[in-house]
């Protein structure tokens, strides 16, 4: 299997089978009930347990990869962010014909950050902006370089070329927006990032921000990766705000870029012919990376 391909095999797990689990290794939740999350997530499957907490589940192989890790770090970076994050409750191991290591987080309430929700956009890039600050300034010593459990977020962008330029089907300036990024400098400070930060990962509470989650993909390394949301959810306003709140320099915007045209002409290239909601979402993130290049 590539490392950057799709998982080898996904896995399905139904309610039954997580109150199994609860009942087996956590006998004090087993009365809770279980029912899935609506729009709980790709990567893992994630179900209510009672109203407080969630039983959340990878996938596949490749995605249990975080376990350990959210396990280990996440009750380390909580105390020194400014807003929640979950936290892991418990650890969960194999059973009732499940495979993988699991978690049990807290249930952070909120909706998914989509612009049209958000109250006050400059407000919410300057929380946003503020809580990414405060993410890069942690103590990296130890801390999970790039790799396989975090699908090499934080790493050099050439380790995606070959699958990008699959996807530029002829578009001049896309092809040159991945090369600028490719060419820009990264000093090789690391510092820690999220990893993939997007509206599903970024809960409001009558439209501020109140919540981040997901650290599945987290890391040290390269933080241009956290930059993306520039271009998949903020405005141009807010995206000044951003650059200005992060200090972000040339080299830097201009990676973040890329990994924002990686994420956009995968999801258009998984998409194309449909005329939904994410397909009209990556057309529309493409239309705004070309537009604010093109005026760079």
């Amino acid at each position: 299997m590539s490392t950057l391909g799709p998982p080898s095999q996904r896995i399905t797990v139904d309610a039954d089978q997580v109150r199994r689990l609860v009942a087996e290794q956590f006998p004090r939740w087993a009365d809770l009930p279980v029912r899935p999350v609506a729009n709980g997530g790709w990567d893992n499957r994630t179900f209510h347990l009672g109203d407080a907490m969630t039983a959340r589940l990878p996938s596949a192989a490749e995605y249990a990869l975080a376990v350990d890790k959210e396990q280990r770090w996440l009750p380390v970076l909580a105390p020194l962010l400014p807003l929640p994050i979950p936290v892991p409750l418990a650890e969960g191991r194999p059973g009732a014909d499940y495979p993988f290591a699991w978690s049990i987080h807290p249930w952070l309430a909120g909706e998914p950050a989509r612009l049209e929700r958000v109250a006050d956009p400059v407000g919410f890039t300057a929380d946003l902006a503020g809580f990414l600050a405060a993410l890069r300034s942690i103590d990296t010593d130890g801390a999970p370089r790039p790799g396989k459990h975090n699908w090499f977020r934080g790493g050099t962008l050439r380790t995606f070329d070959d699958l990008v330029r699959r996807s530029l089907d002829g578009q001049d300036w896309a092809r040159e927006v991945w090369q600028t990024a490719l060419d820009a400098h990264w000093d090789g400070v690391e510092s820690w990032f999220h990893g993939d930060v997007a509206e599903g990962n970024l809960l409001l509470a009558d439209g501020e921000l109140a919540a981040v989650i997901d650290f599945g993909t987290c890391g040290v390394g390269d933080p241009a990766c956290d930059l993306a949301i520039a271009w998949t959810l903020l405005t141009g306003d807010g995206r000044r705000t951003f650059r200005e709140r992060l200090a972000v320099d040339d080299a830097e915007w201009a990676r973040g870029r890329g990994w924002a045209l990686w994420k956009a002409l995968g999801t258009y290239a998984r998409t194309r012919g449909r005329d939904d909601r994410e397909a009209t979402e990556a057309r529309r993130v493409l239309g705004e990376i070309r537009a604010e290049y093109l005026k760079s």
